[in-house]
């Protein structure tokens, strides 16, 4: 690979935006500059109105094989009795401001994974809102095996996607889930053949483009919260956010579009 090479492609197709992580030589795993890339580019999509929907995908046979272990960011000093660093500071540092922007970014983003997804690769993939994968792929809960936790909201994600006892065997085993696999048990959306993947992945960002983006932003952010909630409360959310969306020209529109029998043409972001 050229190091002059951007370490996160950008290629924009009307309103569809995709992200490729680009180490393939190395499973596409993060480093410090990684970050610093991805976390630029989410960052300017999230303030780009003509941006719609984002893909995230990685470059090569791979999504993203984790924390690369031998950055200077986080690899570990093999001298005796040397101090090692602090993971933790890594995590509040580079990961957590990915994760909370992934979390309550202003447009879908659709993780389309190629290839492995292992350790903080496969949370940052399941941290999007819809995950389709490639037959070929894999996800892998990695950290046991190094003496670590899951991370990138690992804890947070795995039990509610697929519940504790999948959860804890996938965390704990730490052992490869072909995508089949992971779709049965509910950890992705979909499983689709390798040769599909690109057009399906192109068809389903074109059509959350097409979608009230506000609306799709507030369903993941109610369904986030509802975790917290007794069903009463969750009542009562969805009775205020409701308030707020019927206020809107995507629902205007929505609601003009049904009754005339034709197909809408959403606005709002």
């Amino acid at each position: 690979m050229d190091p002059t090479d951007p370490l996160v492609l950008r290629h924009q197709n009307g309103p569809v935006l995709t992200l490729a992580l680009n180490r393939p030589h190395a499973l596409n795993s993060f480093t410090g500059a990684m970050h610093e890339a991805l976390l630029h580019e989410l960052t300017a999509a999230a303030r780009d109105a003509t941006v719609r929907c984002v893909v995230l995908t990685g470059s090569g046979r791979g999504f993203c094989a984790g924390q690369d272990l031998s950055d200077p960011e986080i690899a570990p000093d093999m001298a005796p009795g040397a101090t090692q660093k602090n993971i933790g500071e890594l995590i509040e540092r580079r990961y957590k401001p990915l994760a909370m922007l992934l979390a309550d970014f202003p447009v879908p983003v659709l993780a389309s994974v190629n290839g492995v997804a292992a350790g903080a690769g496969a949370n940052v993939a399941l941290s999007c809102d819809i995950v389709i994968a490639a037959r070929s792929a894999s996800f892998i809960q990695a950290f046991s095996k190094i003496g670590l936790i899951p991370d990138v909201g690992g804890t947070w994600l795995l039990p509610r996607l697929v519940g504790r006892a999948n959860a804890m065997a996938l965390a704990m085993l730490g052992d490869k889930l072909p995508a089949e696999q992971a779709e049965r048990i509910g950890l992705i959306w979909r499983c689709v053949d390798d040769a599909t993947l690109a057009a399906e992945t192109k068809a389903l960002a074109e059509r959350l483009a097409a979608m009230p983006l506000r609306a799709l932003a507030e369903t993941r952010r109610a369904m986030a919260r509802s975790d917290r909630m007794s069903f009463a409360d969750a009542l009562s959310m969805e009775a205020e956010v409701q308030g707020r969306l019927g206020m809107s020209a995507d629902y205007i529109e929505g609601v003009s579009a049904f009754f005339a029998k034709r197909a809408p043409t959403f606005s709002d972001r």
